[in-house]
């Protein structure tokens, strides 16, 4: 009789150099780089590293960070779109259908002089930031600012959503959250990437399919959910009576544990950092105030601790972000990963077609005559 492993858990579905995710050690590194390393580098270093393999010397970076500068413009049937789409849309739906119809337009460029593959890739990672801003403002009934070829990636995102120029701060902020979401093993928006690629598919509907396992609250949706949790519970004298009264009732406490970390996420210790300087900026301090009860109460009660989603939540609050575009701003950040998986997936490509194990009816069942059922 097969072993069945009810969602995959533990078995090994294929090899990348790209990163490695050590739950029981706490440990998370890209192409051989702690993470604890990488937040000492830009995010666009990283999307060297997680395309090359190795992190660029400061040609490298500048030819890297031109090509991705010179793709922010979107082509425009999918401007329209973000303008006509419904203005009570989820932003990660629309993210998912603008991706989607990305892979409609013959967009292909000479000059970035690489592959037809790598130059999607780049065109993904450049252009979803602004399919995410633009949608916001376009929903508000404000002007899209055109796109500037000045700016890093965090900072061109925070000037589209704002009209303005953010300052080092907020840009270095939302530089370090980019770099902590780019890459994270077989999670399941980047296998579902890959199990999309494996068919030989196109790169387009690799990503929108990643985009759509991501929306789940069990997966990129988490960190949305802890803002409304956070809401909900109002004060932080309320935390405690809260939070008995959840785990009396079974419920999910959100971004608390995780499906690999047995010990602390690595991530979360930098998001919680962040977290702290900006509620004490802003003079607005029960966010934090409240998340870090909550991590008392669960690590000491349940043993399990807070994950990246629990406190980056906080931080895109602090950064005046709205709640729906939490997850948005995951898919940004994680376009360098999916797209480096894909790449990896076609470099030597393998259908992904596992087994099942039938639990149904016995073997030989009869049909009966309709009229006598």
């Amino acid at each position: 009789m097969s072993v069945v492993s009810k969602g995959l858990e533990g078995i090994v579905a294929a090899e990348t150099r790209l990163g490695e995710v050590n739950g029981a050690d706490g440990i998370l590194f890209y192409c051989g780089y702690d993470i604890n390393e990488l937040v000492k580098v830009s995010y666009e270093e990283v999307v060297y590293l997680l395309y090359y393999n190795k992190l660029p010397n400061r040609t490298e970076l500048n030819k890297l960070t031109t090509a991705l500068r010179a793709e922010r413009e979107l082509p425009q049937g999918v401007i329209d779109f973000l303008k006509a789409a419904p203005k009570t849309a989820k932003p990660i739906d629309i993210m998912r259908t603008a991706v989607s119809m990305l892979g409609c337009y013959d967009l292909s460029r000479y000059d970035l002089e690489v592959s037809e593959n790598m130059a999607n890739a780049i065109r993904l990672t450049s252009q979803i930031g602004v399919i995410a801003a633009y949608y916001h403002r376009a929903r508000q009934g404000l002007e899209l600012p055109p796109v500037r070829k000045d700016l890093s990636e965090a900072a061109h995102f925070l000037y589209l959503m704002n009209g303005e120029v953010p300052s080092k701060e907020a840009e270095k902020t939302l530089d370090i959250a980019y770099i902590l979401h780019a890459e994270h093993g077989f999670n399941a928006s980047t296998f579902t990437a890959r199990v999309v690629a494996s068919t030989l598919s196109d790169m387009f509907s690799a990503i929108s399919a990643a985009i759509g396992a991501l929306k789940g609250p069990l997966h990129g949706g988490a960190n949305e959910g802890v803002i409304h949790m956070l809401e909900e519970i109002g004060s932080p004298d309320k935390v405690d009576a809260w939070v008995a009264d959840a785990l009396a009732q079974k419920k999910k406490i959100m971004g608390i544990g995780h499906r690999v970390y047995k010990v602390l996420d690595p991530r979360a210790p930098h998001l919680r950092e962040m977290a702290i300087q900006l509620t004490s900026q802003l003079g607005e301090s029960k966010w934090i105030q409240m998340s870090e009860r909550i991590a008392q109460i669960m690590r000491e009660q349940k043993g399990l601790n807070a994950n990246v989603d629990f406190y980056s939540a906080t931080v895109y609050y602090s950064l005046g972000i709205p709640t729906d575009l939490f997850t948005p701003i995951f898919a940004i950040a994680r376009m360098s990963g999916w797209t480096a998986h894909v790449l990896e997936q076609w470099s030597e490509n393998r259908l992904f077609r596992p087994l099942s194990a039938y639990v149904g009816k016995p073997y030989g069942q009869k049909v009966v005559p309709i009229d006598e059922r």
